[in-house]
């Protein structure tokens, strides 16, 4: 069979190197005669001079022939090469047939090694990409999440992985975490791409302010509810450097990028404190505290005006549970006018959009 201009086509299309493919195409129809013809010796050789791949048969020169496809009498032996004699082995043209069957089975096998080079290509070329944020533009709107087109590379970003805000138009640009590089695909991807996790909202950061880049400011911890809240504690290792200003920008110039990026969720940024006291009001912010007991290192109770209540509860309570999740330690408020101490549930409190706190 003609090869040129299949490999051609694989070239143009998957950009793969042309002896590698000339060797698979080799590979995948000596695995059909293979298996039509278990019991000779076969191989494929690709003749340049036929374009064609031939396979050739490995054959005893005997006296009498008994098996026309492994055996060659000594009379005919000695017309391919004069020095051959009974019992010697000779590789000759085989011309046994496939059939449509094994035609087949060639083609699986072809397309089967074919991307396991690719997936090769993949890994080899993003993996050192993972953790790292992305560009790509939405390829395709699915169930299950979307696909996302980074250069010529398809990426899938679950549904599970996306924002509540995001919104998925095919053409649109987007930016997410390369969550993981997979050696094999899997949803017709290896690579899947996340934008709800703590390392993107990091790693934007990163991207949009130099200092926290370069470590002069650090982020110690992050907590996030995705479409919701983030909090975000940060430290300076520069006395000169306000860790909390240098995040928020001139008139919030360098925070506003990250919040375009997240939607609707807000950002609350709070300087680190060695005392916990001092973290316990910061997390509950926007919220104003008036005063804060630590049961242990471990719990405190609050005391908030009634006017702030709903502040430091939050949307379905996760203003508060944010707070928690961050110091990794149970938060009370006490009612004031009883001092009854009571735990908050999640569902309590009303729906507010309280703005950023710095």
């Amino acid at each position: 069979m003609k090869l040129t201009d299949v490999i051609e086509e694989l070239v143009e299309e998957r950009g793969l190197d042309r002896g590698t493919l000339s060797s698979i195409v080799s590979e995948g129809i000596l695995a059909a005669y293979k298996k039509k013809y278990p019991a000779l010796s076969l191989k494929a050789e690709h003749s340049k001079k036929t374009d064609e791949v031939e396979i050739y048969a490995e054959k005893e020169v005997v006296s009498s022939v008994e098996d026309d496809d492994a055996q060659i009498s000594v009379r005919k032996a000695r017309f391919v090469d004069e020095s051959l004699s009974e019992g010697d082995k000779v590789w000759l043209p085989f011309e046994g047939k496939i059939g449509r069957i094994e035609i087949l089975r060639a083609k699986q096998f072809i397309a089967a090694k074919i991307r396991e080079i690719e997936a090769k290509v993949v890994y080899d070329e993003f993996k050192e990409k993972e953790g790292t944020i992305v560009y790509g533009v939405i390829h395709k709107c699915e169930r299950k999440g979307v696909m996302v087109k980074l250069q010529d590379v398809l990426a899938f970003l679950p549904k599970a992985l996306t924002l509540p805000t995001d919104k998925c138009v095919v053409g649109f640009s987007i930016r997410a975490l390369l969550k993981e590089v997979l050696l094999e695909p899997r949803n017709e991807s290896q690579l899947v791409l996340d934008r709800v996790s703590n390392q993107f909202l990091q790693k934007l950061f990163e991207l949009e302010i130099p200092e926290v880049f370069e470590r002069l400011v650090e982020i110690k911890k992050i907590v996030r509810a995705p479409g919701y809240k983030s909090k975000v504690v940060v430290v300076s290792h520069d006395k000169n450097i306000d860790p909390v200003g240098t995040c928020v920008g001139v008139g919030g110039a360098r925070i506003k990028p990250i919040l375009k990026e997240l939607g609707s969720e807000k950002i609350d940024i709070i300087a680190w404190s060695d005392s916990l006291e001092t973290m316990v009001k910061n997390a509950l912010k926007p919220a104003e505290v008036r005063r804060v007991e630590l049961v242990s290192d471990r719990e405190a109770r609050v005391w908030v005006d009634e006017d702030q209540r709903s502040l430091a509860i939050g949307k379905m309570g996760q203003n508060i549970s944010l707070a928690s999740r961050l110091l990794d330690m149970e938060i009370h408020l006490v009612q004031d006018s009883s001092g009854y101490n009571k735990n908050i549930d999640q569902d309590e409190g009303p729906v507010l959009s309280d703005d950023m706190s710095e």
